[in-house]
């Protein structure tokens, strides 16, 4: 069996060879702490992408059989995007910076992680219809324009990608990216604002996630439309933190839970029946619409301060809900003796089927190559035998 097969097949309950180990890629402060360590190259920490040759080599170095997040996706977002630019900057050096999403962000010098958004652009519906609306319509150069990564190529759609996805001769997994549904909308309107504008203004709240789920279902249609194949479907959210969702449950189901199923239809009508989700955070209270309306795996399941698992939602939900990810990513900066702990842990999740572990988020600069390797071997060692 090749790469592809297996994935297939453990998410399908059906009989492999071996358990596919995976992983979910690196932060970029990462790679480049492994190439002062002498791990990689400077080419290696420049060049690395999701699924590429790079990515490949990488993966063989450590254990893995391959990046599990490879994906051709068309524009589904905004586009074009707002000119980024400074709005002002302060005497400490500290910048308010309008980015191509149209909000104000807070940066500092030497500041990581996400910075803050402190205002946005969307400012009801004038802004909407003058700022927002006309970027999210579609026209084909969404699909034509957009790239396919296919080994050591990197492909327009519509000049040789094509041709390669019709063939489906691949012997590695690739996926749709079916874009977002609510995430698009929380970057652009912020947490707040979407919340507020879910109750001060809901008929504009409406014509915005109608808007752009019709906008990510017009794209998925053109891609299918072409003859082009593909293992599963994908979307990407990121509307959860540690407590919970960002968005109420009820409003989640009521209003996004539709344009879920309208393109979760289109794609099972088009053969692809693995249709995965990439959301962080707490999602427990928004599965059951995820579930209901076509979306039945999840990723990359955040074990977290809140523990997640697939085991609860697997007796909630039966086989219909599969999952990748679940692996406790904070072990690599611990020691062997925690690697093997997580990799036990592990076994009885990979017994229920339908469940393949992976690091559950990019792996961070905390990571240390050994102790990454060693949990690629006693996972071989463990599931492989």
């Amino acid at each position: 069996m090749n790469e592809r097969q297996r994935v297939l097949a453990v998410l399908n309950y059906q009989p492999y060879d071996r358990l596919p180990i995976v992983h979910f890629g690196y932060w970029g402060e990462t790679l480049w702490k492994w190439v002062r360590e002498g791990h990689l190259t400077e080419d290696d920490a420049r060049n690395w992408y999701d699924g590429g040759p790079t990515d490949a080599a990488l993966s063989a170095k450590l254990g893995f059989d391959f990046d599990y997040y490879a994906c051709f996706g068309a524009s589904t977002g905004m586009n074009p995007g707002f000119e980024s630019k400074v709005v002002k900057t302060f005497e400490d050096g500290t910048q308010h910076i309008l980015t191509g999403a149209g909000t104000i962000i807070l940066t500092k010098p030497g500041g990581d992680g996400i910075p803050p958004e402190i205002d946005n652009l969307m400012k009801g519906r004038k802004a909407w219809e003058e700022l927002y609306k006309h970027r999210f319509q579609f026209f084909p150069q969404r699909v034509t324009d957009s790239q396919v990564r296919v080994g050591d190529h990197t492909l327009p759609f519509h000049a040789g990608g094509l041709e390669f996805l019709k063939a489906d001769k691949r012997d590695f997994l690739y996926g749709l990216h079916c874009g977002s549904l609510y995430g698009e909308i929380r970057n652009f309107l912020g947490v707040e604002g979407s919340c507020f504008l879910s109750v001060d203004d809901e008929p504009l709240f409406d014509e915005i996630i109608e808007t752009v789920g019709h906008l990510a279902y017009q794209c998925v249609k053109a891609v299918l439309d072409t003859g082009a194949k593909f293992d599963f479907a994908h979307f990407w959210e990121d509307i959860c933190f540690k407590n919970g969702p960002l968005i109420s449950p009820r409003v989640f189901h009521e209003k996004v839970g539709p344009q879920y199923k309208r393109i979760t239809d289109l794609v099972n009508a088009h053969g692809i029946h693995i249709v995965s989700l990439d959301c962080d955070g707490c999602i427990d209270s928004l599965i059951p619409t995820w579930i209901e309306n076509g979306v039945n795996t999840m990723f990359p399941i955040e074990v977290g301060t809140w523990h997640a698992s697939i085991a609860p939602w697997r007796e909630k939900f039966g086989r219909e809900l599969r999952g990748v990810g679940g692996m406790d990513k904070k072990v690599f900066a611990q020691d062997r003796a925690a690697v093997e702990a997580e990799v036990e842990r592990l076994r009885p999740l990979v017994e229920l089927g339908g469940f393949i572990p992976c690091p559950d988020h990019r792996i961070p600069p905390d990571a240390e190559w050994d102790n990454v390797r060693y949990y690629c071997d006693r996972m071989h060692a463990t599931f492989n035998r």
